[in-house]
């Protein structure tokens, strides 16, 4: 499993935009199973509903964690993802 930190520096955090192409990164990355969590809650980065009840605004730290498949590849792939969307 891999792991990393990001705080959301999009004025209106995770919403319905990038989390609905969040959900369309992740869904091609099919051996690896990836989650956000915030506090103590976590979601299916695959589910968009799930992501977007998590109530994630700006300046939150979330931990984005990678399991599965190709691990390292997924994670910087994600990492660019929320560097350009997030």
């Amino acid at each position: 499993m891999r792991a990393f930190q990001y705080v959301i520096k999009d004025e209106n955090g995770i919403h319905a935009r990038p989390a609905g192409l969040l959900v369309k990164k992740v869904s091609v990355l099919e051996d690896c199973i990836v989650t956000i969590q915030k506090g103590e809650r976590s979601a299916d980065a695959r589910k968009l509903f799930a992501l977007m009840s998590l109530g994630v605004v700006c300046g939150d730290e979330i931990t984005v964690k990678v399991n599965g498949g190709d691990e390292i590849a997924a994670e910087k792939e994600i990492k660019e993802f929320f560097e350009q969307n997030l």
